[in-house]
């Protein structure tokens, strides 16, 4: 396996691969990878002849009062669990390599203006914008990203048809802890007492599961969902939603697939999570 940090090294790798008619697939990462991420790399490796993966935090979708000087980074690490799971190459590049002074934005409407976006108001914008930069310099033929990020996925998905990159889209299913907490580089931010309390996201989870079995209201599985959460007193919700699959737009009755998803501070630590439902 081969780690480089320039957009020329890459491009020059992809292009001796392409010439051999070797498949190429890209697992967009922020590092500090975990069995999540894993996951997304074996799977790339199972469904490729190559395997790129990213490692790079990417500054413009932090707001100015977000973690971006704090979030974890172990690229040590990451490497190793990289070429245990079958990766060809990992391409770590500093800010200055992705973005000049002045540069471009990719932006997406609707999509982004809902969950997450609410209160991320920038965040799908830089979303966006390094995903694109990334397809552009590996030319992947797929792309590999976390059901557990579901609004990201959506909104990728559809980039990817409005701007006719010639790139499949593969969502991988959430990885949880045992206990049944989703996979998170910020979970490592939790005390041992907030690690317990986070729990409450994933007892939501199959609280709503139960629920919107039986055919309720969307009203009915936020609530049954939200009375969970304000159970646990160092939780706070951000938000607790149950939105149309494909838009992302808030939904009254579950009449077509839906994501049910939430977002929730633990502590100072903001945790997502959610489900799909599909009506059939």
């Amino acid at each position: 396996m081969k780690a480089v940090t320039t957009v020329k090294e890459v491009r020059e790798l992809v292009k001796e691969w392409k010439k051999q008619g070797l498949s190429v697939g890209l697992v967009p990462t922020m590092g500090y990878l975990h069995e999540g991420h894993a996951s997304l790399i074996k799977r790339a490796h199972e469904e490729n002849d190559k395997v790129v993966v990213s490692d790079f935090v990417n500054p413009t979708q932090f707001g100015p009062n977000e973690d971006l000087a704090s979030y974890p980074r172990d690229f040590e690490r990451d490497c190793k669990i990289c070429e245990e799971m079958g990766a060809d190459l990992v391409f770590h590049p500093e800010p200055s390599e992705m973005y000049h002074e002045q540069h471009t934005f990719v932006d997406i409407d609707t999509l982004s203006e809902t969950l997450c976006g609410v209160t991320r108001p920038i965040h799908f914008r830089g979303v966006c914008t390094v995903v694109s930069k990334l397809f552009n310099i590996v030319t992947p033929d797929r792309a590999y990203f976390g059901q557990k990020d579901a609004q990201q996925l959506a909104i990728i998905r559809k980039m990817v048809l409005d701007l006719n990159f010639d790139i499949e889209i593969v969502g991988c299913p959430i990885v949880r802890e045992e206990d049944g907490l989703a996979k998170s580089s910020r979970n490592t931010y939790l005390s041992t007492e907030e690690r317990q309390a986070a729990l409450c996201l994933s007892r939501a989870v199959r609280k709503g599961q139960e629920v919107i079995a039986k055919g309720v209201a969307s009203a009915d599985v936020v609530a049954s969902m939200r009375e969970i959460i304000d159970a646990e007193p160092l939780a706070k919700i951000d938000y607790v939603s149950v939105v149309d699959a494909l838009d992302m737009q808030p939904v009254d009755t579950v009449e077509k697939d839906v994501l049910v998803a939430m977002a929730v501070y633990i502590g100072k630590t903001r945790l997502i999570d959610n489900f799909s439902f599909n009506v059939d």
